[in-house]
């Protein structure tokens, strides 16, 4: 993305916004952040941000400060809602985001948006914390009973090629005596 690209976001955003930060609307907007996964393309997907907003949101012990969401949430612009439930959304276990999250009523599409920016990468670690991939080849550092067979895999037993679980990072996939069965990471160490 070009620099002349960057400050005409960043123009239209501070037009948007009258010149401030979208989300605690007291200091000069300096910043244009896109709402991931949203593409970085249209000023909808941006949000006008102050260095501060900036650089308090990955941090995870801010609550006192992003109590200024109880009011970025009630903006008009999708992109400010969705980054405003994301933030509350962090801290539904408190008493305030919590409150703010049972009266605000979003578009499915914009919580939708907000969410998907919590979602973490299920990350698959075989026992002794190595990460596990696609076609990884791994051993059982553990004899297992295989259900709804009749043989066991002893400890040791090489395990070629396996798959991730896509929804559950404590499982894999892999192939014993031509059948493919569901492994637990725990019991399996990569082999490199």
């Amino acid at each position: 993305m070009s620099l002349e690209f960057k400050k005409d976001m960043l123009e239209k955003l501070k037009e948007r916004s009258g010149g401030l930060c979208e989300l605690c609307s007291k200091t000069e907007a300096t910043n244009a952040y896109v709402v991931s996964p949203k593409k970085d393309d249209a000023v909808e997907n941006h949000v006008a941000l102050c260095n501060d907003c900036l650089g308090n949101l990955e941090a995870t012990d801010q609550s006192f400060y992003w109590r200024v969401v109880e009011g970025s949430i009630w903006n008009p612009e999708p992109s400010v809602q969705a980054l405003s439930f994301r933030i509350l959304q962090k801290y539904k276990d408190e008493d305030w985001a919590s409150g703010v999250l049972s009266m605000v009523d979003l578009d499915e599409d914009v919580i939708q948006w907000g969410m998907s920016g919590l979602e973490a990468a299920a990350v698959h670690i075989d026992a002794f914390g190595n990460v596990l991939e696609n076609g990884d080849t791994v051993v059982l550092t553990q004899a297992l009973d295989v259900k709804g067979t009749s043989f066991s895999a002893p400890k040791g037993t090489v395990v070629k090629r396996i798959r991730l679980v896509h929804d559950n990072n404590e499982q894999i996939e892999g192939k014993i005596n031509e059948q493919m069965i569901v492994i637990l990471t725990k019991y399996v160490k990569k082999n490199n």
